[in-house]
């Protein structure tokens, strides 16, 4: 059985740290990812984003309080969860979110003049919505796991 869900995508919004019982922090967010397409027949561009729902326990969450901010491009990885509650009007509630176990913070360092149009957008409320496209250079480590997997199944030589 495998349970493991893979996203690359910008912060929709700063991580919200809360602690637990026992004083551990826990950070909830989400990350939109996106998809983008040309329609065939007429050349139309298509964009879909989904929102993807994440909570990262300690020492993870500590690395996303610190370091990770709405907009930020990152990559993560965990297993899907979902959960049951009831609400406070006696209605039985479901959501389904990641479980983070890995983060690649992907935003690249980004020269003076990017970095203060970045803090600019950041003031104004701007974060982007999609991802780039596939052209864009993803970090070999994304892959290292997923090649160390194959490796120990026999699919690598």
């Amino acid at each position: 059985m495998l349970n493991r869900c893979e996203f690359i995508g910008f912060m929709g919004a700063d991580p919200d740290i809360r602690n637990t019982q026992d004083g551990k922090a826990v950070a909830n967010m989400t990350i939109a990812t996106s998809e983008k397409w040309k329609v065939r027949e007429t050349g139309e561009r298509k964009e879909k984003t989904e929102w993807v729902r994440c909570v990262a326990f300690e020492p993870l969450s500590n690395v996303f309080k610190q370091y990770v901010h709405k907009g930020s491009k990152v990559y993560v990885a965990g297993k899907m969860q979902t959960r049951k509650w009831t609400d406070k009007d006696g209605i039985e509630r479901y959501t389904t979110e990641i479980i983070v176990n890995e983060l690649v913070m992907l935003d690249s360092k980004k020269d003076d003049n990017q970095s203060s149009q970045h803090d600019q957008q950041k003031q104004n409320g701007y974060a982007p919505q999609s991802t780039p496209d596939l052209d864009d250079t993803i970090p070999f480590a994304l892959f290292l796991p997923f090649i160390m997997s194959l490796a120990a199944l026999g699919g690598v030589a």
